[in-house]
């Protein structure tokens, strides 16, 4: 089970990746084989995704349960559609697939381009397996259909927490602009306050942490930068 301690920097975790060609061919396959379309609710769209990708691969539950550290039920609940889990699980997930974080999220067809209306994106919160237990945030992806992407943008909506988080580490790049609210960033052992149109950009390499300052809510603009293979 996901740590509920843990908030936004699960976010930007490094994901795996393969081939853009052989990714692409094998998403392809993975939609097709999983019935997945845009009407389908997302928990349920990564649940089928998930399931898809792991039988293609020959993997078994059990497989599945010792490359996350989830227990096996848990997997069943994502595959079924009945847990929607934290993006830092959704990370383990890809890695434990070799996919990218990213095609667990995808909607509907891959394009050379993606274009989100501002009514049609789908705001997703951070469950607990039962979908009682609110995580601190909910995202949109802003590029849900571009395919063979090496960056991962993101409106995230950050809610004010009195837990304790740690920073987390990974490979690339993250800029962070923010729409409203106040956010702290944490940086190695600087801190800093960040307010409406103010922004940052840094090495995901550094020990680092972000989240809702004060006690209202925040809203920015998140991207995660990460080179794919050659």
């Amino acid at each position: 089970m996901s740590d509920p301690h843990k908030g936004y920097s699960d976010l930007m975790e490094d994901m795996k990746d393969f081939s853009s060609s052989a990714e692409a061919d094998f998403l392809e396959g993975v939609t097709r084989a999983s019935g997945i379309t845009e009407e389908v609710p997302m928990a349920q769209s990564v649940g089928l995704r998930v399931k898809a990708i792991r039988e293609m691969k020959g993997l078994s539950y059990s497989d599945l349960a010792q490359r996350t550290g989830f227990s096996e039920t848990l997997v069943q609940e994502i595959e079924s559609g009945e847990a929607l889990p934290p993006l830092g699980d959704l990370v383990k997930l890809a890695r434990a697939l070799d996919m990218k974080m990213g095609y667990l999220l995808v909607q509907g067809e891959a394009k050379p381009y993606a274009v989100v209306r501002k009514q049609d994106r789908k705001a997703i919160s951070r469950y607990g397996s039962q979908k009682t237990v609110r995580y601190g945030y909910a995202y949109e992806s802003l590029a849900p259909e571009k395919r063979d992407r090496n960056m991962e943008p993101f409106i995230v909506a950050l809610e004010p927490r009195t837990e304790e988080e740690a920073p987390s580490t990974h490979d690339g790049e993250e800029f962070i602009y923010v729409l409203e609210g106040m956010i702290e960033v944490q940086i190695g052992e600087k801190r800093e306050r960040l307010e409406p149109e103010d922004s940052i950009y840094y090495d995901s390499t550094q020990p680092h942490l972000v989240r809702c300052a004060g006690d209202r809510p925040a809203r920015i603009l998140a991207v995660l930068y990460t080179q794919g293979k050659k």
